[in-house]
């Protein structure tokens, strides 16, 4: 009887693996298959149990021969449907949502396995929901990617056990796609009804001074009791008969470019993102916020050579030319030329623009081996230089020590996050605005510090 149980569960296997590749035998049938072998083997000490033993078999078998039976007599493959965005966000989540119809006419356990992109290192992705007749369920999950490029997703595999729960028959549905993965534009929505005010909420709100007053002409209009005396047009009253005075708007169409540094530092990794992608970032939303402003928005990205320029332009479509640009720009592992920056802002933007630069420097020589560079650019544009903290060395520096050696990288550690401090002063004193921020919170520092000098007037 022993061989006849081997037998059969090779036979089993055969059927599984050749026959119907669509059947999988599950972790229950072996399961009841081991205690039948273990009752033969005890009946070997014990002969009254060989009529259990063999009735546990032969019910075994027939339970399997019903599963199998409920399966596949019932030819009605399941919906599957999945549904992905056109575009994936790159560091935030983004939902997925899986919808399966039971077509069976009984109820179902289903293990849905969707096969995700390799990016995302999930080898053992899978739910498990129990499905009613005819009931139809909308699974959703989000997923959060750190790269942009393309994520190919496979198709989604569905694996039903009938009440039994011997066997699993396999279903496949939703065909594989390629979906990009962009940077991020679910922060454009973020920070879209900030644009209109004096700073973001994210880091407070403070009343700032104008100096002076916008000189951009919008119209003559007529005298109202509380306007400015000194805007009062004499030609014009002279003409009408009545007092008329001019009216200003803030100026538009001012010029707002972002330069992102593709150098070797920027591939630094701080919470999953590099510094390249928190950059990327934060062009992004800068080029919205800019748009929305009615300011004229444009791009420029360098390493050791010049890569992709985008002149800047107000049109609606600007934002997805932006968008598209930034959709594949990778990490060049080389020092990046300032030199090379300089003399192309020089030749390429001829008005007096706001020079957005994402850059990083480690060390204050570092930063004065390309300050004449920086100098030239400041003399014709006004230039705001962002760079980031090493917030990890800020961690290391407020660390308790416990021994010689912590008493070291903590020194070390503080005189780095001194040197960081020193290279704001020394941009300061030349001149040069900047922004020393943690990369989390660079795309709210910057969107602060566009609106602070639009609201003081200094480009």
């Amino acid at each position: 009887m022993f061989w006849i149980i081997l037998l059969s569960g090779g036979l089993v296997y055969v059927l599984a693996q050749f026959v119907l590749k669509k059947l999988y035998i599950s972790n229950r049938f072996f399961v009841l298959l081991g205690i039948c072998v273990l009752l033969f083997l005890t009946a070997f000490f014990f002969p009254v149990l060989e009529t259990v033993a063999k009735a546990v078999f032969f019910v075994l078998m027939a339970a399997l021969a019903a599963d199998l039976f409920f399966l596949f007599a019932f030819n009605r493959k399941p919906i599957i449907e999945r549904s992905l965005p056109e575009r994936l966000s790159n560091g935030d989540e983004n939902s997925v949502t899986i919808t399966v119809r039971n077509l069976y006419p009984f109820s179902v356990k289903a293990e849905i396995i969707d096969e995700l992109p390799p990016q995302f290192q999930q080898r053992n992705f899978s739910i498990t929901q129990q499905f009613k007749p005819g009931e139809e369920k909308v699974v959703q999950y989000s997923l959060r990617p750190i790269e942009r490029g393309e994520y190919h997703f496979g198709t989604v595999q569905l694996y039903l056990q009938s009440l039994l729960g011997l066997v699993e028959r396999r279903f496949t549905g939703a065909e594989a796609i390629m979906v990009p993965v962009y940077p991020s534009f679910i922060k454009l929505r973020k920070y879209q009804l900030h644009a209109e005010a004096a700073q973001t909420k994210d880091a407070g709100n403070r009343r700032l001074r104008k100096i002076g007053h916008s000189m951009e002409f919008e119209q003559v209009k007529e005298y109202v009791q509380g306007d400015d005396v000194r805007k009062l047009n004499w030609k014009a009253t002279a003409r009408k008969g009545s007092l008329m005075i001019n009216s200003y708007t803030d100026e538009k169409s001012q010029q707002v470019y972002c330069v992102i540094d593709k150098g070797r530092l920027m591939k630094m990794p701080f919470n999953d993102l590099t510094l390249l992608d928190h950059a990327v970032n934060a062009s992004l939303v800068m080029c919205n916020v800019a748009l929305y402003r009615q300011d004229k928005f444009g791009l420029l990205t360098f390493s050791n050579k010049m890569g992709s320029m985008l002149a800047a332009d107000r049109k609606p479509v600007q934002l997805e030319k932006v968008l598209q640009t930034l959709y594949n720009q990778q990490t060049a592992f080389l020092e990046s030329d300032f030199e090379l920056l300089y003399t192309r802002i020089r030749a390429s933007i001829k008005q007096r623009s706001l020079i957005i630069l994402f850059t990083n420097f480690e060390s204050l020589a570092g930063m004065q081996r390309q300050m004449t560079y920086l100098k030239r650019i400041a003399k014709y544009h006004l230039l705001l230089l962002v760079f980031f903290e090493n917030t990890e060395l800020k961690q290391v520096t407020i660390q308790d020590v416990n021994d010689i050696e912590d008493l070291y990288v903590k020194t070390i550690a503080g005189k780095y996050a001194h040197e960081k401090r020193l290279i704001v002063k020394e941009l300061q004193n030349a001149g040069i605005l900047s922004i020393l921020s943690a990369p989390e919170n660079v795309t709210v520092n910057t969107i602060n510090k566009y609106i602070e000098i639009k609201t003081r007037q200094a480009i």
